[in-house]
């Protein structure tokens, strides 16, 4: 298993840019005594805490990665680090049931409110180029459109996009920032020795969870199952709660792998799905049930027997012709974060936090290099 875990490999599971791959500049650099970003508010009520260093970590992490596009890439030609190779970005529309709980009918969950929307498929891996065959983790991403209200970001508070980011896997690999930091650190080491300290910062139970994440079989990407794998606040006020999300086809697809796929055969599924006709997908919410399910426990899976998984809107896709040159400009373009919320569906714990820190920087940068406008779509 260990020889598997490359940088790649630990890029897709991780759901942050990885360009230490390409051998970024070293940690040591940044000054951790005087870190940039300030402590982030947290949900004491909803169990949220802050781990030591991890304000200077997530600094850290984020300079360093800054540091590795830089060297990376060329302007103009800047790339998305993580989960660069889209199979499609697609239209869809997100219709909330009629008959919601009311304990789920909080942020955008409006009985029966119809949102346009847009998703985006991926692989993980930050090789844009890597053949689809090659083991991976698989991501999607969904941006809703039109939603009332002030987003989280100060400079995007007035945007009207919710997104959730979801990978197909339930759990993460790692809860503790100084692994993150430690992971980053290997990742940009070279040779044997550079790969040997993947497993090593993650752990043994970590580098299974990643191991795990990328041996997840899919044909169709329309036809996985995808969750956020780290919680969200569901509500405000005292009776809110930590949820997590997923989404599913509305009718359970098999996997039937071809026989001799070429290096990007999902995109060609989704191609061929969606020429043949609509296809439909179901968001999920899933309840916190106990206290012990913790908000900064990403690497435990919260039982969906003890908490079951909630229906609480339908995705319809329409027939479409997604694979364009305009539609594939119109999605590199686009930026998400599970930072572009509404307070009613605010990220938790600390694999949330040091996304705020991360995502923030590097999408500034990859549309600074390129000179693309960064807004939201209307």
């Amino acid at each position: 298993m260990w020889r598997h875990l490359s940088c790649t490999t630990v890029a897709a599971a991780l759901l942050l840019p990885v360009t230490s791959c390409v051998h970024a500049p070293a940690i040591h650099e940044v000054d951790m005594s005087k870190p940039r970003a300030k402590a982030p508010a947290i949900d004491r009520l909803l169990g949220e805490a802050l781990h030591p260093g991890e304000v200077a970590a997530a600094d850290a992490i984020a300079a360093a990665l800054d540091a590795g596009i830089r060297l990376r890439y060329a302007p103009g030609s800047a790339r998305r680090d993580a989960h660069p190779k889209a199979h499609g970005c697609v239209r869809a529309e997100l219709r909330v049931l009629d008959d919601l709980p009311p304990a789920l009918a909080h942020g955008i969950f409006v009985p029966g409110k119809r949102y346009a929307a847009w998703m985006r498929f991926s692989n993980g891996a930050s090789d844009p180029d890597q053949p689809d065959t090659a083991p991976d983790a698989r991501g999607l991403a969904l941006k809703v459109m039109g939603v009332p209200g002030k987003k989280l970001l100060a400079g995007e508070a007035d945007a009207g996009t919710q997104d959730f980011i979801f990978i197909n896997h339930p759990v993460f690999f790692a809860n503790d920032p100084q692994r993150y930091l430690a992971l980053v650190k290997a990742a940009s080491g070279e040779g044997l020795l550079g790969k040997l300290g993947i497993p090593l910062a993650l752990g043994v139970r970590g580098a299974l969870i990643a191991f795990q994440t990328t041996r997840n079989p899919m044909s169709n990407p329309l036809h996985g199952q995808y969750f956020t794998m780290v919680p969200y606040a569901l509500g405000k006020g005292p009776k809110r709660q930590a949820v997590k999300y997923s989404i599913r086809p509305c009718v359970a697809k098999p996997v039937r792998l071809p026989k001799n796929p070429g290096p990007d055969f999902l995109r060609a599924a989704m191609r061929r799905t969606l020429k043949a006709g609509d296809f439909c997908m179901e968001l999920l919410v899933q309840p916190r049930t106990s206290d012990d399910m913790s908000v900064e426990d990403s690497m435990t899976e919260w039982d969906p027997v003890q908490a079951p998984f909630i229906p609480v809107a339908t995705i319809h896709i329409p027939k479409q012709a997604f694979d364009t040159p305009a539609r594939h400009a119109f999605c590199e373009n686009l930026s998400f974060t599970p930072w572009h919320s509404l307070p009613e569906h605010r990220p938790l714990g600390v694999t949330n936090r040091i996304r705020r820190v991360v995502y923030e920087r590097i999408s500034r940068l990859r549309h600074e290099m390129n000179d693309a406008p960064r807004v939201e779509p209307e």
